[in-house]
């Protein structure tokens, strides 16, 4: 499952999501008589932030994980010879400054290990350890469980809909 998109807020804390919910309400009454498109935008955003909202709250409160440590170990588990901060930073659409200290978190924790690049003294490579893996693996099944439970009042056919829309509209925001 790819979980880059599940958020990727690595500054974030909970009040900042459940600030982010609920001001797309607001906007979205404003932007009635607006155009669609500015409608469109203000209802997936609203639509993220559930999404992004509920599984915060089941990573938290089932493992006691955040969803940007979470995000940080699904990055890592798609490379088992680890990667470069800098490279992790790319993936994750954060600074290097917001990774560091996710990063030493998960090291103390014993699920990320940090080591120096043997071809860059100055660069760290970072992985999962043995434990780290074991347990993403249990993250990763209960948020894709959680997933499937978010989705699962949508056909197959609406899904595929929305996947064909939703690449439309990135490409097409992408161009610009």
């Amino acid at each position: 499952m790819d979980c880059q998109a599940s958020g990727n807020m690595v500054q974030g804390d909970m009040s900042e999501a459940a600030d982010l919910a609920e001001a797309p309400a607001d906007l979205e009454a404003v932007a009635r008589g607006g155009k669609a498109e500015l409608r469109l935008w203000l209802r997936l955003l609203s639509t993220t932030n559930i999404i992004s909202g509920q599984i915060r709250r089941r990573l938290r409160e089932k493992f006691d994980i955040t969803l940007p440590a979470f995000d940080l170990m699904a990055q890592l588990e798609r490379e088992p010879e680890g990667l470069r901060l800098g490279e992790l930073s790319k993936r994750m659409m954060v600074t290097n400054g917001n990774l560091t200290g996710l990063v030493e978190r998960l090291v103390q924790e014993g699920l990320v290990l940090r080591e120096t690049d043997a071809q860059d003294r100055r660069a760290f490579i970072v992985r999962l350890s043995r434990a780290g893996r074991a347990k993403f693996a249990a993250y990763a099944k209960e948020n894709e469980r959680l997933v499937l439970a978010l989705f699962e009042d949508l056909s197959p056919d609406t899904i595929q809909t929305l996947m064909d829309s939703l690449a439309m509209l990135k490409a097409s925001a992408s161009r610009r």
